[in-house]
This record gives C-alpha cells, structure tokens and sequence, in this order.
C-alpha cells in the first residue's frame, strides 16, 4: 500500500510538469465556458428545451475533458515513459504492474474529476448553472465515461511506437469527436446528416448520457449510451492486457 501511494504521488506530481495537460484539463474548458456564455449568456431558450446555452454545455463540455484525459493526456503520458525507458526499468523494481496500472488510472480520473467539479463551480458563480438531475446518477454515468475513455487511451499507447505517434493518433481521432459529438457545439443545431455520423463516435454518447442524467433522465433512458461505454470498457481493457508494452 505504501508502494501504490509513493508511486501515485510520484505520478501525479509528473501530471502536474507537464503545462499541455494541466491547461487543456483543468483551464481550457472553463475558458470555453466563458467564450460561450459571454456569446450567449445562459437565459432559458425554447430551442433547448427552457434552458440556457450554459446549462446544456457544462456536460457537454465536461465530455470534453474525459475525451482529452483519455484520447490526449494518457497515450502521451505512458508512450512517454516507455520511450525513455522507465516503464522497463520499473519492471525491474518490487512495484507490481498493477500498481503502476492502477496508479495512471487513479491520477487521470481524479484530475478529470478536478476539471469537471472546476467547470461546474465556474458555471455555477457566473452564469448561474442549472442542475435538475441525481447527483448519484451523474456521478456513476461520469465515472463509467471517464474509466471507458481511459481504457481506450491505454489501447492507443499500447500500440503507438513513440510518444509523437501516440500524441498524433490520439489527436486525430479526438478532435473530430469534439467537434462534431455535440461536445463543443450543441447537436440540437447541427444537420440531421452531421447528428447522424455523429452516432459513430463514442464521445458522442457521453455528451447524451451527461446530459440525460443532468436533466433528470434515468437509466433506462440512457440503455444504448450506457452498453456503449461499458463495451467500450471491457473492449479497452482486453486489447490492452494482450497489446500493452512496457519496452
């Protein structure tokens, strides 16, 4: 146990060296936050149901940061260290795998969290943020995003040679979903075309589920969203334990 916590300390500390990560996780989507709400402030709208601009991109926006953490920050972060040789030689140490596994796992999903609990609180004191779903519901539908965009970021670093591959390939496939999952730019204003290709992107159905659950949706509304990103899970977690490399 003592190993885990040193060796989460030691990870977390490495997160926080690295200025890319910190800013795009933890400032950009407040900086979005009030692009937007400066735009179109956050006064209810019939296009959106009675609400306002603000209070159907926060979740949306906290899509945002899952997919960054998973499809940015981890390839990059494990590519890294394997490029360097550290993953080798902590082979070469007492620290069980796991440990390392699970210690990358524990600091992305509490700096994710970190982001979407900033984002809220800015969305809260300045634009006056509504929230009408279960805390518990957002909270586990956050989790399983998060976890299941993780799972994905550990397939593409075990599969990119380098450090610049895995920034790249994490790149390409990330931005397309931003844009067009409904992330950045609300689905209700997008071509039925564009909502349609959308359907193929997984951050997509995390945009859905964060928001179904922010205004009140139950989980049998969310079935389709909720298979989606739990066999993504599973999937991420398989390819990985059989393509992961540590030199």
């Amino acid at each position: 146990m003592r190993g885990f916590i040193k060796y989460l300390v030691i990870e977390f500390k490495l997160f926080l060296r690295e200025p890319e990560a910190f800013f795009f996780t933890l400032v950009f989507p407040i900086l979005i936050l009030v692009v937007f709400g400066s735009i179109y402030g956050n006064e209810p709208n019939l296009f959106f149901a009675g609400r306002g601009t603000v209070d159907i991109s926060v979740p949306a926006f906290m899509a945002i940061i899952i997919g960054m953490s998973g499809m940015m920050n981890i390839p990059m972060a494990v590519a890294t260290e394997r490029e360097k040789g550290i993953l080798k030689r902590l082979r070469a140490t007492p620290i069980q795998p796991g440990t390392i596994l699970l210690s990358w796992v524990l600091v992305y999903f509490l700096v994710t969290s970190a982001g979407a609990i900033l984002l809220v609180i800015a969305g809260k004191t300045i634009y006056h943020l509504r929230f009408e779903g279960s805390v518990l519901n957002t909270s586990l539908a956050f989790s399983l995003s998060t976890l299941s965009f993780l799972s994905l970021g550990f397939v593409i670093a075990s599969v990119a040679p380098t450090a610049r591959t895995a920034s790249i390939t994490g790149s390409i496939l990330f931005f397309p979903m931003m844009f067009l999952s409904g992330a950045t730019f609300p689905s209700e204003i997008m071509p039925e075309a564009v909502r349609r290709i959308s359907n193929l992107f997984p951050l997509t159905y995390v945009v859905k589920i964060l928001q179904g659950f922010w205004f009140g949706a139950v989980w049998a509304e969310q079935i389709r969203s909720t298979v989606i990103l739990l066999g993504m899970l599973i999937a991420g977690i398989v390819i990985s334990a059989f393509t992961f490399r540590w030199e």
